[in-house]
C-alpha cells in the first residue's frame, strides 16, 4: 500500500494499538481492555515486540494507562447509549477498534470517525482487506485539518445530526494542538446540542507528575519531537477547566489518571498501573 492516498497511520497511533495489545499477550488476566484488532490492522513485521518502545517491563506503565483510558471511554459510551445517546464522534480516530470489537452497543449508535483522508483511506482499504464489514452506522469522515476543513461540516455532510445529542471524543491530540486550536474546537463542541458530553486528554506539565513518571514524559517528548510531531501543549487541570467554561460548557469535571487507575487496578496484584501524566476533560453542554 503505497499509494499515497492510502498512506499509513503515524507512528504514534501504531503505537497505540500495538500497546493495546500488548496488555492482552504479556499482562496477565483480567484484561482492562481486550484489543487485538488494532494489532491486525497494523500489521506489524514479526519482530515487533522486540521494538524498544514494546518492551513488556519499561512500557507497562504507559501501556497501562493508554487501556485504562481507552476502557474509561467504552464504558461512557456504553452508559450513554443506555441514556439514549444515538451519535459518537471520535476525532483522531487512528487505528480506533471500537466499531469492530463492540458490535452490539457500536449498532445502536452513529458512529463517526474524523480523521486525516489519506490515513483514513489506508484504515478503510485494511478493514476490507481483513474481512471487517464497514455497516451503515460506522461513518469515515475525512477532514483535512491541515487545510483548516471545518469537521463539523464535514461531520454533517456525512450525517451527523447537530440537533441530537452526541458523545465526542478526542484522545491523545491536544498535545499537538495549539492552545488557541482546541480553544476554538471546545467552543464548536459546547455548541452542539443539549445533553451532549466531551471526552478529551491532555497531557500535564511535567512538574505535575509523579516522580517515577517523568523520564516517561521526557522519552515521549523527544521521540514526538523526532518523529516531526512535537508536543507543543500542555495544561494544568485549572487551565483546561477554563478554557472550557470560556468556551461555553456549563458543567466541566476533571478525571486524572490516579482516578483510572484506582477504577481499573485496584485489585490486580501484578503491580501494573498506569502511568501519571495524562489526565481527561470531561464536560457536558446543558441539559436544555
Amino acid at each position: 500500500m503505497t499509494d499515497e492516498q492510502t498512506e499509513a497511520p503515524d507512528s504514534t497511533a501504531v503505537r497505540t494499538a500495538l500497546w493495546r495489545a500488548l496488555h492482552v499477550q504479556v499482562d496477565p488476566p483480567p484484561h482492562v481492555l481486550d484489543d487485538e484488532v488494532g494489532l491486525q490492522l497494523a500489521a506489524p513485521d514479526g519482530n515487533w515486540r522486540r521494538r524498544p518502545d514494546m518492551d513488556p517491563l519499561a512500557t507497562s506503565a504507559l501501556r497501562a494507562a493508554i487501556v485504562a483510558r481507552s476502557r474509561f471511554i467504552e464504558d461512557l459510551i456504553a452508559e450513554q447509549a443506555d441514556r439514549g445517546v444515538t451519535q459518537y464522534v471520535i476525532l483522531g480516530a487512528g487505528l480506533d477498534t471500537f466499531a469492530q470489537r463492540r458490535p452490539e452497543v457500536a449498532a445502536r449508535l452513529q458512529v463517526f470517525e474524523v480523521d486525516q483522508p489519506s490515513p483514513q483511506a489506508w484504515k478503510r482499504h485494511r478493514l476490507v482487506e481483513l474481512g471487517y464489514d464497514i455497516p451503515d452506522w460506522l461513518h469515515l469522515v475525512p477532514v483535512d485539518f491541515e487545510a483548516s476543513e471545518d469537521w463539523l461540516k464535514q461531520l454533517a455532510a456525512a450525517g451527523f445530526d447537530a440537533s441530537r445529542p452526541a458523545v465526542i471524543v478526542s484522545t491523545g491530540v491536544t498535545m499537538y494542538l495549539t492552545k488557541d486550536a482546541t480553544a476554538a474546537t471546545l467552543r464548536q463542541i459546547a455548541a452542539l446540542a443539549p445533553g451532549s458530553i466531551l471526552a478529551m486528554t491532555f497531557l500535564l506539565p511535567t512538574e505535575l507528575l509523579d516522580d517515577a513518571d517523568r523520564p516517561g514524559l521526557r522519552a515521549s517528548t523527544e521521540g514526538a519531537r523526532a518523529s516531526g510531531t512535537p508536543f507543543i501543549s500542555f495544561y494544568p487541570p485549572p487551565e483546561i477547566l477554563a478554557l472550557a467554561s470560556e468556551a461555553g460548557f456549563k458543567d466541566a469535571r476533571h478525571l486524572s489518571g490516579a482516578s483510572l487507575a484506582h477504577r481499573y487496578f485496584a485489585d490486580r496484584t501484578d503491580g501494573l498501573r498506569p502511568s501519571s501524566g495524562e489526565d481527561i476533560l470531561l464536560a457536558a453542554t446543558c441539559s436544555g
